[in-house]
């Protein structure tokens, strides 16, 4: 497996630019791979991907210069390790709400004695034949990047920037306004201030922030406002507002037929 390309750009200040992957295809990452891309995130902690689907991304990644990130379904032991264990070049961690909380998570994805991940013989380790290489550079070149999604990490933020080995975090507006009440808002009420403030905090420290854009001047704001992991969309929010603007350009009705 390559080295963490990601971390590296992210050290040396480079805004990079994502994918948010949310269906099985890995004709969805080889797009990505080929755009030039320099991560995904395969989410799986809504929809609908398993384990089987999620390897599929992950080789089809595999020599390029794509990172592969993973958004675990939830903070536990059993699903860090295995999507490190895959191959994944690191995991967002959902739902975080405290220092304490946040720390014993990253532990899953450092082996000893900075962490208490297992040692597998699995596909990061090339079956058992890459094991002492892989092992050398893991706990450094692995990502564990905290979704900051909740008021109560906003409340902890300091001690959870705090925490060693975090080279980035992320945020998730939509749920981060829902906490404060505001459910399907994305960044008003004061949200974009928060996260402004924060990514600020975060990059005194050395710490890169990360975010979804929504559209392309979005995506372009985001850029322009620091933030050094620009999320283009995802998979399938692309490809609606790719329909649903020509289709407007051609004059059709573009409200939606829902089926269930």
């Amino acid at each position: 497996m390559l080295r963490n390309r990601l971390r590296q750009q992210l050290r040396d200040g480079q805004t990079t630019y994502g994918l948010w992957v949310t269906v099985e295809s890995p004709t969805i990452t080889e797009i990505a791979v080929a755009c030039g891309l320099d991560w995904i995130c395969v989410d799986t902690e809504h929809g609908h991907l398993d384990y089987r689907e999620l390897m599929e991304h992950l080789r089809a990644a595999r020599g390029s210069q794509t990172s592969v990130l993973v958004r675990v379904p939830e903070l536990q032991m059993s699903a860090v390790k295995r999507v490190l264990d895959m191959g994944a070049h690191g995991v967002i961690l959902p739902y975080a709400r405290s220092r304490d909380e946040l720390a014993t998570a990253m532990s899953y994805g450092r082996y000893p004695p900075e962490g208490i991940r297992g040692v597998g013989g699995e596909r990061a380790f090339k079956w058992g034949m890459g094991m002492q290489e892989y092992l050398s550079y893991a706990n450094d070149e692995t990502l564990l990047i905290p979704l900051i999604e909740t008021r109560e990490a906003v409340a902890e933020i300091d001690d959870i920037l705090a925490l060693p080995g975090i080279e980035a975090i992320f945020f998730g507006p939509a749920d981060l306004s829902a906490s404060y009440g505001h459910l399907g808002s994305w960044d008003e009420h004061g949200v974009a201030e928060i996260v402004a403030d924060i990514k600020s905090r975060a990059a005194a420290k050395g710490i890169a922030s990360g975010i979804l854009a929504r559209g392309t001047a979005d995506a372009a704001a985001r850029r322009d406002q620091g933030f050094l992991m620009v999320g283009l969309g995802a998979d399938m929010t692309l490809l609606v507002r790719a329909i649903r603007e020509n289709l407007a350009h051609l004059g059709r009705d573009t409200t939606p037929r829902l089926w269930f």
